[in-house]
């Protein structure tokens, strides 16, 4: 890892000395380039830098315990000088960890019921609730783009445009399979029934990450539907749009515009192509990692919502926590917290296991 800041360290230097050469600022797009490298290692240079100043002192204290007159200062003073080391080091691991290019975009959140009938119906519901709860507690955007409607209130299928700050940074990794324990108000015998969900979050794309040719494109509307299928409008504004390359079906019918619907679908329709791209692209990049890391698939197994032992339990990090009603009133935080800081960690150590050259020239 040092050997890794110490390479990014002379790139920073070289980049400070390159704002000072006329042939650099003189033109103003590799003015501009070479500022915006630098002040993204600034960071990690700054805090590096520290970091060194610090182990210093350490190595200056742990010296002067050989000296009868300063061991008793010297003693004092190193466990508060490791114990800031120790943190600085933490700070500059997370610093080196590759950044996602999609963190900061906003994303398309889908919720499907899965096994388990009115009762995934049902929790699906709650994971929806759950999200837009968490999206608001951040300041986010929340907008339901197309809404199926189950039986006994619950919700067959549900996609949500969420926007804002690092949305896609911030639930990026609650894709997969959710599954609830839990005795269902139905059940007269009092026995613990097992349902799951489906969690997809993609990040969305912009026209210039996906073309979509309009020719490619089959383009249906129809009447809105609501609940039991009774009609809720008396003209064809529902929209439904089929990429004929790739079979993939987008449907909008929340607002009562088939302009406003068609827009909402083509974003729906981006972001899933370019979810498909992203994914092929990494699997021919990495598929070790995939399987070291764990991909966050919707096909896998995520987490495990224990409502008779007021538990959550994350599969893939091995994380349990409790107070089940604050954390489906949108008090994910704690939760989301660790899953970034253990994926983090894998990130790190598959990048120090050979990656570091990588890493420079990303950095």
């Amino acid at each position: 890892m040092f050997q890794h800041l110490d390479d990014i360290e002379l790139k920073f230097e070289r980049l400070t000395n390159d704002l000072a050469d006329p042939a650099i600022t003189s033109n103003a797009g590799k003015l501009q380039k070479t500022a915006k490298e630098r002040s993204q290692l600034e960071p990690v240079v700054e805090t590096y830098r520290a970091f060194k100043t610090l182990r210093q002192q350490v190595e200056d204290n742990e010296a002067l315990l050989a000296d009868p007159e300063l061991r008793e200062m010297a003693k004092e003073e190193l466990p508060r000088l490791r114990t800031a080391l120790s943190a600085l080091e933490e700070k500059l691991k997370l610093l080196l960890v590759p950044k996602d290019p999609n963190d900061e975009r906003n994303v398309i959140l889908e919720i499907r019921a899965g096994t388990g009938g009115d009762e995934a119906g049902l929790f699906a519901g709650e994971l929806m609730r759950m999200y837009l709860r968490y999206a608001e507690r951040r300041g986010w955007r929340a907008e339901i783009a197309d809404l199926s409607e189950g039986n006994a209130g619950g919700v067959k299928e549900v996609i949500v445009n969420i926007s804002g700050d690092s949305v896609y940074s911030g639930l990026k990794y609650e894709s997969g399979v959710h599954r609830v324990q839990r005795v269902p108000q139905t059940e007269a015998q009092g026995r613990i029934h097992t349902s799951t969900v489906t969690v997809a979050v993609m990040p969305e794309a912009e026209d210039v990450d996906i073309q979509i040719s309009e020719a490619d494109i089959l383009f249906e509307k129809f009447r809105s539907t609501g609940s039991g299928g009774q009609s809720v409008n008396t003209t064809d504004s529902a929209v439904r749009l089929t990429h004929k390359p790739t079979g993939v079906i987008v449907k909008c019918q929340q607002e009562k515009s088939q302009t406003k619907n068609r827009a909402m679908a083509m974003k729906m329709l981006r972001a899933r192509l370019y979810e498909m791209e992203q994914t092929r692209q990494k699997n021919e990049r990495d598929s070790a990692r995939k399987s070291q890391v764990g991909s966050g698939e919707r096909s896998e197994k995520i987490r495990t919502y224990n409502f008779p032992q007021d538990r959550i339990t994350d599969h893939r990090i091995g994380v349990t926590r409790h107070n089940l009603p604050a954390y489906m009133d949108g008090d994910l935080h704690d939760m989301l917290e660790a899953c970034r800081a253990y994926f983090n960690a894998q990130q790190l150590k598959q990048a120090s296991g050979g990656g570091e050259g990588d890493a420079v020239a990303r950095a």
